[in-house]
């Protein structure tokens, strides 16, 4: 009885688990269709304030060859959003992503630690966390005391941004999850193409039987 009781958990676990198999590639998609917009605009913004940019690059992070920079990470970004939308050289195209996120990440936000708003009673809160907090505060007095504070914030509470790296890690952790898996069944150019090849590949080996 146990015996029985136990295949037909195996059985329909393994079912359950084909079944999964066919929408793997969902979460993939929702990955794709989420860093879209994020990635489209941030290489289209290099290219809109593109001498401003090359200054940033070149004088505040100091890196070398600043317009190349510039270019390569906006075109990585612009046109990296639209195949990584089509799913389309997903793995390839997740490369130099992973890596403008990694410079975003350490170069850009490291020094403002994990957070990205003011947010004093986490236990991730820096000193630039803890300074924007009662800076925060000071201006929530003001408002209180020269404006309608209820009316001010209808649409949610004052905070500071204080621009970590939290989300850049974030991206870099979705990239990564892209690189690993592709763009997902079903749903991307990769998974038709590759599917197309092994079919063409499969009727060339069979014209090379038939001949010799």
């Amino acid at each position: 009885m146990v015996r029985k009781v136990i295949s037909a958990f195996e059985k329909g676990y393994s079912w359950f688990l084909g079944t999964l198999n066919h929408i793997s590639g969902l979460p993939l998609l929702a990955l794709r269709i989420y860093l879209f917009p994020i990635m489209l605009q941030a290489g289209w913004k290099k290219f809109a304030a593109f001498e401003s940019t090359v200054n940033w690059f070149g004088n505040s992070l100091d890196l070398p060859f600043p317009v190349l920079m510039v270019v390569l990470a906006g075109l990585s970004e612009f046109v990296g959003a639209i195949l990584l939308l089509l799913g389309w050289f997903t793995r390839l195209v997740a490369i130099p992503l992973m890596v403008t996120m990694l410079v975003a990440a350490f170069l850009v936000h490291g020094d403002n630690g994990w957070l990205i708003t003011s947010d004093a009673s986490s236990w991730l809160a820096g000193e630039r966390v803890i300074e924007a907090d009662k800076k925060r505060d000071e201006i929530i007095d003001i408002v209180r005391e020269h404006g309608n504070y209820r009316e001010l914030t209808s649409f949610g509470r004052i905070t500071m941004l204080t621009n970590g790296m939290k989300l850049a890690i974030t991206y870099f952790v979705m990239l990564l999850v892209l690189f690993c898996f592709g763009g997902g069944r079903y749903v991307s150019v990769d998974y038709w193409l590759s599917k197309g090849l092994k079919r063409w590949k499969g009727t060339d080996d069979e014209r090379k039987q038939n001949f010799t």
